[in-house]
């Protein structure tokens, strides 16, 4: 049983992850459509978020195999960490998308807009599923339709309720605390730093995300 609710807490991490970091992919998609006619505008933004999404799918899995370098994955975490300070206060970088007037145009602005942006959502992603090819192939395609065809709802109910964000920013605390803790570098020591360095950097994402909101 406590494998399977290690399971089950894996997808629900990588599946509330990339939600709540692909807002801007979201609103990329509509900028990119907003030209094409209505009979139109549906299939870019099927075709655009499907090759988003293999092309996340490809890069999570590239990035799996790099973070078998000592210290990367530390690296890795200190970024996802910055990320999860912002994310409650909505400070996410966002790149300007041409509206292109034809299908094929705009499924292209997508899909590269969505590789220059989905850099800390890969991040994530791989480290929430410690390796295993297969959970980062099927949270990313459980999630890939809720991102598709439910942002709008999600983004009222996280407007409506912004301690789901508060939340979900601790959970990316958390993964990057797991995240570098298992970093080569640091493994060979042989010491128990999962679970501390995940409370740790939780709590120090919550921490630091109030102290921004003072400021």
């Amino acid at each position: 049983m406590s494998g399977n609710l290690a399971l089950a807490w894996e997808v629900f991490e990588i599946v509330w992850i990339n939600i709540l970091l692909s807002g801007d992919n979201a609103i990329l998609i509509a900028l990119a459509c907003r030209r094409l006619p209505e009979e139109r505008r549906r299939w870019g933004v099927l075709l655009g978020s499907l090759g988003g999404v293999a092309l996340r799918i490809g890069f999570t899995l590239a990035i799996v195999q790099l973070l078998h370098v000592p210290l990367l994955k530390t690296a890795g975490a200190l970024l996802l960490l910055y990320v999860a300070i912002k994310l409650p206060h909505g400070d996410h970088e966002r790149n300007d998308v041409e509206a292109k007037p034809n299908l094929w145009g705009a499924v292209m602005s997508i899909i590269v807009a969505d590789a220059v942006m989905s850099l800390d959502n890969v991040l994530a992603i791989a480290a929430a599923a410690h390796g295993s090819m297969r959970l980062i192939v099927f949270g990313l395609a459980l999630s890939a339709p809720l991102v598709m065809f439910g942002t709008g709802v999600l983004l009222k109910l996280l407007d409506r309720f912004p301690l789901l964000i508060w939340a979900g920013a601790g959970v990316l605390g958390w993964v990057a605390g797991g995240m570098a803790a298992t970093d080569p570098f640091w493994t060979r020591f042989h010491l128990p730093l999962e679970t501390p360095l995940s409370v740790a950097a939780c709590l120090f994402v919550l921490a630091g995300a109030m102290a921004l909101r003072k400021c």
